[in-house]
């Protein structure tokens, strides 16, 4: 309909040389319309097998990555007609933070042309990019030819990793609350190595194919758990979130849950994290490079909408936490009723940490950046918050609860080393 109309005009002018030269028999009027016949023909035949004979297609470097990382994606476009391609537009739709460039060009006979786009990855999420779109036309711009190529695919942008290389879970006073590997005469699911039987070895510790092979009693050596699981629970309730862009507070606390549970992962640890958007998530523990991938997707995709308030998510979540685990809490949250079912988990045997972002200095960072800082609605809002920070580390000191404050603009490393 859109092509019709943009044509219109031009199918009236042609009516109305048409009638005028019906109706006068001017050899003029013939002319142009003649002229005009060969014209419109001549620009319907370029557009037509404008695309004919024509390979195209692109290729992606990778479809998932870290903000940070760079895109590159390699275009090639291949004709196998006698005819020159005068104007064709090459173009990949997507949903990018920084959409892929598009490019113009015209191929000689059976020519041939590739090039490479390179785009920052600047923003975490899902993202897609649709078909490869390639459109020609005549010169007049009376007709236009469009292909689509290949398949859509997803790109996957994950939050930036930060190290944090002298982060210390809370050591509980349970075995396997350390990374530390010790001989144990317990058994264990953690069967490491064989040796010759001693007198007063368990039958059940024998490995029977290496005394088979070997033809000598061999029995197994266990090591303790080597390490405690994590459960981390990642705040994303809406009300309490401040900030905008890549310092706002959920960019924050989501690079802060990913680095933890990266670090965790290094360690062996078994992770799970429970998060309260729009839509829970609830990973339950597990351990290796696959949960590292879950939780790499769940962090990518995760807003600040939630409407679940943390003491609800908090109180969920204990009944699940059994001895020997350690909690990380993650939130901007300065509302102390969280702070109170935390009480139980020490006398569970449960060890506790709060990494919690200071939503008034995210605040106030934000306000002095749009010039609104001395605005009193913002200087009250920014007091009431410093007033319920005060309050929250009264509360968590009561309960003995290690607290990481996490200001804007300071790396994670800084922040967590102690």
């Amino acid at each position: 309909m859109r092509a019709f109309l943009r044509r219109l005009p031009l199918l009236a002018l042609v009516g109305i040389l048409l009638a005028a030269a019906l109706s006068t028999g001017l050899p003029f009027l013939y002319y142009l319309v003649y002229l005009g016949a060969m014209v419109i023909g001549g620009s319907y035949l370029v557009t037509r097998y404008g695309l004919a004979d024509l390979e195209a297609g692109y290729a992606m470097d990778r479809v998932q990555a870290h903000v940070g990382d760079q895109l590159r994606a390699t275009y090639t476009l291949r004709s196998g007609s006698r005819l020159p391609k005068l104007w064709l537009e090459i173009h990949n739709p997507s949903s990018l933070p920084v959409p892929l460039p598009g490019r113009a060009i015209s191929l000689g006979p059976r020519g041939e042309r590739s090039w490479v786009a390179r785009v920052p990855l600047r923003r975490r999420g899902h993202f897609r990019v649709d078909p490869l779109v390639v459109r020609t036309g005549d010169p007049f711009g009376f007709f236009e030819a469009t292909a689509a190529v290949g398949h859509g695919q997803t790109v996957i942008v994950y939050p930036r990793l930060e190290p944090i290389p002298r982060w210390r879970l809370h050591a509980v006073s349970l075995e396997g609350s350390r990374s530390l590997p010790v001989r144990t005469q317990q058994t264990t699911p953690l069967a490491t190595t064989i040796r010759p039987y001693a007198p007063g070895d368990a039958f059940n510790r024998i490995h029977w194919r290496t005394t088979a092979r070997t033809g000598e009693i061999q029995v197994k050596e266990f090591d303790l758990e080597q390490t405690a699981d994590v459960w981390l629970v990642l705040d994303l309730q809406g009300a309490v979130q401040a900030g905008r862009g890549d310092e706002a507070t959920i960019e924050v606390a989501v690079r802060a849950a990913a680095a933890i549970a990266e670090r965790a992962i290094e360690e062996n640890r078994a992770v799970a994290i429970t998060t309260n958007g729009a839509h829970h998530a609830n990973l339950p523990p597990d351990r290796g490079p696959r949960q590292r991938q879950k939780i790499l997707r769940l962090l990518a995709a995760v807003e600040g909408d939630g409407g679940t308030p943390l003491v609800e998510t908090v109180v969920a979540v204990l009944p699940t936490l059994r001895r020997g685990m350690s909690a990380v809490i993650v939130t901007p949250s300065v509302d102390p009723a969280w702070v109170r079912p935390l009480a139980s988990l020490r006398s569970r045997g449960v060890g506790c940490q709060v990494v919690w972002l200071d939503q008034g200095a995210f605040l106030a960072r934000l306000a002095e950046a749009e010039g609104t800082a001395a605005d009193r609605a913002t200087v009250a809002r920014i007091e009431a918050l410093a007033q319920g920070a005060r309050t929250l580390r009264h509360a968590l000191a009561e309960l003995d609860l290690r607290a990481y404050p996490v200001p804007p603009a300071v790396p994670l490393a800084e922040v967590l080393a102690g």
